[in-house]
Order: structure tokens, then C-alpha cells, then sequence
């Protein structure tokens, strides 16, 4: 890379890291859990608000039912929890819900895993940036005007931290995180004293407003799809549990275990701060809408399309600790920039699951290979991209974008969870230790339930949501799958047709000829050095080759051949089209034609030049002319470059650069121990 974009690489991501630096950049559980969880604990921003949006269509009656969806969500969360903690145990290598699937449930399970998960990463990404932005666009009116604009540049910027490293994001991703947990256990505290030993009153901003119902008076089926509807909405807050198991390789050893740990203490923290937010916002009376602009009432009159409606946990923080108090600027600067940080998790989740389906030729093969900071930088960009076209097309709105979501979550839930079963069941055939297999059947018991449970809420949130737009993540994971899938086809037939066999092939037999050709254009230096090279090839049959377009120009090339009595057979190929490259191919088949098994090899003269605007002026027939012959058998070419005096210019700047080290790249030494290797301290 030249020193022009060296410079603002180094800049931007740091100085390139060593492969044997990879053992330090493993996460402690303090850096793995924000780096993993981020999701999962800022998701308690906005589930508890999309319960009780749902739970609005059937005015604020239907609220009473919401601590019983936040119950039901608890259920959920722990149970995956559970089981993924035995999963992490039984497939530590990073596979996470892919590896299980694969394994014990065969390809096509495992490929639906991850078409789900890739699909589920990419919408993290958008659902938790629109988010973020919209609860930042609450005090700076520009980011509501530009809300896609805003959520892009922010993608941006996430992208280039993590092209920085694991290790490195995660420590900037720590204390917002730590700061955004203390800040909503500090509100429970504080809010749950206020209302038990004070007393107080707690009352929301929105406590005031009513809530037209667009369908009051719901019994029977219909309050039991929109019960079921709120706690597919609720489910939210488990986006991302997976990442853990994706991740187990990123942690310190032991790695199961303190992949384990975190998983639990993420689902503590995140199960105790939504039910303390749903609890808030009962005991303040929050009032949210999905339709605010015409189904909040203020007196009996809508509030109207100026009114900006604020996510459930601004609401509350404005009745515990005041509006526009410390303590709520505090919190709600945490839960913005959390919100953004959230995505995060996607950004570890995604290329290293990339990475291995890569390895398994199912994604591209420069997916698999780590970046100059030992992340998997083409997977990170891959991701950023897919991610800023999702916000750009859903106009960064969260409210259209979170339908999408979920889906994706519970296939790899259940279908992980099913695995983990066959897993269990298939080593318990084998074991024979009581001990071993007492645990064996524990596992295997909670693994069942989860795959009862996950089951259960996917059909819920299929049902619920497909029309709401679950179709499109349904559609993205079918995409992914196929492109997939071809991918590997592709993958494997080439992999057939490069096998080497044991029995002698026309690879390995040697041609019984070779007859070379050297493309002359005019004799000059150039073409004297390929003359002279090709005559070192100890070729069978030598010959140049010329291409008759101007019959002036031909009669001087051979003329000068003859006064110079250059020992090498001239044939000139007419022409009458003017064409260069279409003479010299069909030449070159009718070589192949008479004699099969004989190997052309094809000498093509070329100017070597310093600047990029002399490449548009020399070398284009050439390019073209290889181009063709690429897909002819049995032909050769070879390149014999002449540098002009114009490249000298090149071959200065790459002597600069061999004695140039970008800002970061050296921290001590002089100039001329650049080059050596670093020492462990750095």
C-alpha cells in the first residue's frame, strides 16, 4: 500500500499487530461482557416500550397485563441462558448456534442457523443505531432532521473502532456500557424508595395524556393474539444472548467458563433492568402509542404530529429523578450512547461467524483471514454496509426496522437448542460413567426446554409479526441461504476440478513441444530483450509475430528485421478489421488444432511506467490480449517487462517507503532499527 492511504490507515485503526500478538487481545469478562452483551442489556431501552406500545392498541387497560409478558420474558431469558451455557461447554471453538446445528442436525440445519444469525446481525446494527439516534434526536433537534445521515456517520464510526481490534473497542465500549447499567440500577433503587419508604407520587411526563383505543373492548382470541403479539415485541431483549457462544475463542482461558459466567451475569443484569423499567412505568403511568400524533389525547384532543413521543426509559427517569435533572442528562446520554454501542455485539458476532463459514466454503474465502489489527476487517466492513443500506431504505425508523427483528434470533434459538438434545443424546449412548451421565441428562433436560420454549415463541412471533414485516428478515435469511449454497457449490466443483489423482494426467505429463511466439510491434528495446529472452527458453519452435494493420508500418518492420538479420522467423498476421487481439488467438488455436498435444507459449512485451495515468497510455492490447488467452488450453503467456525512465519514480517511493514508518507503527528506536522485530512490550 502506497504511503498515501498508509498514513490515514495508520491513523484511523493503529499500526498493524504481529499473528503471534493474537494471545493479547483476549477479553477478561469485565472487557467480554460489554462487548458481547452490549445488546442484550441496551435492549431493555426500548422492549419494555414496544410491549407497551402493542398493548395500546387496546388502551391503557390492556397495561395491567404487561407484568405478566415481563414474567414471561424472564422465563425466556433465563432458559436460554441455560442452555446456552451448555452450549458454550460442549462447543467451545466458536461455532456457537452454526457448530451445534451442523454437528447433530446435519448442513442444511446448520445453513438456516446461520443464514438466520447473519440476517439477525445485520438488523442489530440497524435497529440499535435508529434507536440510539432517535433517543439522542429527543434533545438535539439536527439528529431528528437527519436521521439517516446521523445513523450512517455513526456506523462509520463504529466500523473503524472495531477495525481497531476486539480488545481495543472493547475497552472504549466499557464504561458507557458499565455507566448506562449503574445508571438504570440507580433509577430502580432510587425510584423503588421513593415510591415504598417515601411514599412519593411517581408520575411520567406522558402520565396526563389518554390513550385512544383503536380496538377497545378486546376478549377472547383477539386479546389473546394481542397478548401474544406484545410478548413476541417484548422478546426483543434477548437479541444477541447468542453472540456469547459465537464468541467463547475472544475470551481468556479457561474460555468455557468465563464464556459461561458472563452469559449469566448478562442475564441477571438484563432480566432485573427490564422488570424494573416495566415496573417504573407502571407505577408512573407511562403512556406510549404505536400512532401518537392522533391516539394520544390531551384533553381530549389528539397531541397532533409536533408532539415527539419519548422511549419508556427517558419517561421514567423524568418521574424518578426529574426532568432535565444531572442524574437524567446522565442517564439519558448513557442509554443514547449504549443504544449505539449496542451494535457492538453484531460487529464481534458477525465476521467471526463469517470467518467460519468461510473456512467451511460457504462464504467467501477473504472473510476467513484477520485484518492488519487481528479483527476480521472484511467482515466488518461487509456488515457496516449491509447494515447502512437497511437504515437508508427504512428511513432509520426503528418502530419499521424492529419488526423485522426476532425472527431470525428464535430459528437459531430453536434450532440450536434441538441440536444440543441430539448431542446429548448421542453421547449418552457411549457413556458410561453415572456421574458423567447424571450431568449428561441435566443438559440434556434443560437444553429440551429450551427447545420446547424457543420453539413455542417462534411460532409466536411468526404469527404475529410476518405480516408487521417479519416476512423481509424471512426473505433476507432465504437469500442468504441460497447465495450461500451456491457459493459452496461453486467452492466444491472447483475443488473437483484442481484434485490431483494418482494416475498420470495431462497435467503431469510433459508436452511433447513448445512452440513460443514473441509479439513484435516494431523493433525497438523492448522487443529485443523478449527476443532475447524467449531464445533462452530452449524452446522447439521459435517465430515473431506481427499484426498487419497499416501496411506502411509493416513494410518498415520488415524491412528493419532484415537490416538488423535477426535470426528468428517473422510472420505477419493480416488484418483487414484492424483488429490486434482477435488475429493473435485465432493464431494461436490453429497452432493448438494441428498439434494438441504441443504447449504454445506467448511472449508479450511491456512497458513498465511510474505514474497511473501512463497505464491508460500504454499496455491496453496487451491486457486485452491476455485477457483472451487466459481461456485458451494449452497456452502459455509470459510478460517481459521494460521499465521507462518514468518508472524510476515508483521505485523511489518504494525505497521511501522501506525507510518510512506511519505514526503508531514505531514507538522508540532510531530510523534504522525500524525494521526490526518488535519487542513484547509493544
Amino acid at each position: 500500500m502506497s504511503k498515501l492511504t498508509d498514513l490515514p490507515k495508520r491513523i484511523l485503526i493503529g499500526r498493524a499487530l504481529r499473528s503471534d500478538r493474537l494471545g493479547e487481545t483476549l477479553l477478561p469478562k469485565r472487557i467480554a461482557l460489554p462487548v458481547f452483551a452490549s445488546d442484550p442489556l441496551s435492549s431493555v431501552a426500548y422492549a419494555p416500550g414496544e410491549v407497551l406500545l402493542v398493548l395500546s392498541v387496546a388502551g391503557v387497560s390492556a397495561y395491567t397485563f404487561s407484568p405478566w409478558i415481563a414474567l414471561a420474558v424472564v422465563v425466556l431469558m433465563f432458559t436460554v441462558v441455560a442452555s446456552y451455557r451448555q452450549n458454550v461447554h460442549a462447543y467451545p471453538s466458536g461455532g456457537g448456534d452454526y457448530e451445534v446445528a451442523n454437528v447433530n442436525l446435519g448442513p442444511k440445519a446448520g445453513l438456516t442457523v446461520a443464514s438466520a444469525l447473519l440476517v439477525d446481525y445485520v438488523l442489530t446494527v440497524a435497529v440499535s443505531i435508529s434507536s440510539g439516534v432517535e433517543n439522542l434526536g429527543s434533545a438535539i433537534p439536527f439528529v431528528v432532521e437527519n436521521k439517516v445521515l446521523c445513523a450512517i456517520a455513526i456506523i462509520v464510526l463504529l466500523t473503524l473502532m472495531n477495525l481497531r481490534g476486539v480488545r481495543e473497542s472493547g475497552k472504549l465500549f466499557a464504561i458507557p456500557t458499565y455507566v448506562f447499567v449503574t445508571g438504570v440500577f440507580l433509577m430502580i433503587a432510587w425510584g423503588a424508595y421513593r415510591g415504598v419508604v417515601l411514599d412519593d407520587t411517581l408520575k411520567a411526563p406522558t402520565a396526563d395524556l389518554e390513550i385512544k383505543a383503536e380496538e377497545a373492548g378486546l376478549a377472547g382470541f383477539a386479546l389473546v393474539f394481542l397478548l401474544l403479539r406484545a410478548f413476541s415485541s417484548g422478546c426483543a431483549a434477548l437479541t444477541g444472548v447468542e453472540a456469547i457462544s459465537n464468541g467463547v475463542p475472544a475470551f481468556r482461558k479457561p474460555k468455557s467458563k468465563n464464556a459461561a459466567t458472563t452469559l449469566a451475569l448478562m442475564g441477571v443484569l438484563a432480566v432485573t433492568m427490564f422488570c424494573g423499567i416495566i415496573g417504573l412505568a407502571m407505577a408512573s403511568d407511562v403512556r406510549m402509542s404505536e400512532n401518537p400524533a392522533h391516539d394520544l389525547l390531551k384533553d381530549g384532543v389528539p397531541v397532533g404530529d409536533d408532539y415527539v413521543q419519548n422511549p419508556v426509559i427517558s419517561q421514567v427517569a423524568a418521574a424518578v429523578f426529574g426532568d432535565g435533572t444531572f442524574f437524567f442528562v446522565l442517564l439519558a446520554a448513557a442509554t443514547a450512547l449504549v443504544l449505539f454501542l449496542a451494535a457492538n455485539t453484531a460487529y464481534n458476532g458477525f465476521p467471526l461467524l463469517g470467518s467460519i463459514l468461510a473456512q467451511d466454503r460457504y462464504l467467501p474465502r477473504q472473510l476467513h483471514t484477520r485484518g492488519d489489527r487481528l479483527a476480521f476487517s472484511n467482515g466488518i466492513v461487509l456488515l457496516a454496509g449491509a447494515a447502512a443500506l437497511l437504515v437508508w431504505v427504512y428511513g432509520a425508523d426503528s418502530t419499521k426496522l424492529i419488526q423485522l427483528y426476532i425472527v431470525g434470533v428464535f430459528v437459531s434459538f430453536t434450532l440450536s437448542q434441538t441440536g444440543m438434545v441430539r448431542h446429548w443424546n448421542r453421547h449418552l449412548r457411549t457413556e458410561r460413567n453415572p456421574a458423567k451421565r447424571r450431568h449428561m441428562i441435566r443438559s440434556r433436560a434443560i437444553n429440551a426446554f429450551g427447545a420446547f420454549f424457543t420453539g413455542l415463541v417462534l411460532v409466536v412471533v411468526l404469527a404475529t409479526k410476518f405480516t408487521h414485516g417479519a416476512w423481509v428478515a424471512l426473505l433476507g435469511m432465504v437469500f442468504f441461504y441460497g447465495l450461500m449454497s451456491a457459493i459452496r457449490r461453486h467452492y466444491d466443483r472447483v475443488s473437483r476440478e484442481l484434485a490431483a489423482t494418482d494416475e498420470p494426467s495431462d497435467d503431469s505429463v510433459r508436452p511433447s513441444r513448445v512452440h513460443a511466439i514473441v509479439l513484435v510491434s516494431k523493433v525497438h528495446r523492448p522487443t529485443l530483450r523478449a527476443l532475447a529472452y524467449a531464445k533462452l527458453m530452449r524452446v522447439d519452435k521459435l517465430e515473431a509475430v506481427s499484426i498487419s494493420v497499416d501496411p506502411t508500418e509493416t513494410a518498415v518492420l520488415r524491412k528493419e528485421w532484415e537490416r538488423r538479420g535477426i535470426n528468428i522467423p517473422l510472420k505477419i498476421l493480416d488484418s483487414p478489421y484492424r483488429e490486434i487481439t482477435r488475429p493473435v488467438v485465432e493464431y494461436v488455436k490453429g497452432l493448438r488444432r494441428e498439434s494438441p498435444r504441443d504447449v504454445v507459449s506467448v511472449v508479450i512485451p511491456e512497458y513498465v511506467v511510474g505514474h497511473w495515468y501512463e497505464h491508460l497510455l500504454h499496455n491496453q492490447s496487451a491486457l486485452r490480449l491476455k485477457g483472451r488467452l487466459l481461456f485458451t488450453p494449452g497456452v502459455m503467456v509470459t510478460s517481459v517487462p521494460y521499465q521507462l525512465e518514468s518508472s524510476e519514480v515508483a521505485r523511489e517511493r518504494a525505497r521511501r517507503r522501506q525507510n518510512w514508518s506511519a505514526p503508531g507503527a514505531v514507538r522508540r528506536g532510531p530510523v534504522d532499527e525500524r525494521t526490526q522485530e518488535p519487542s513484547g512490550r509493544e
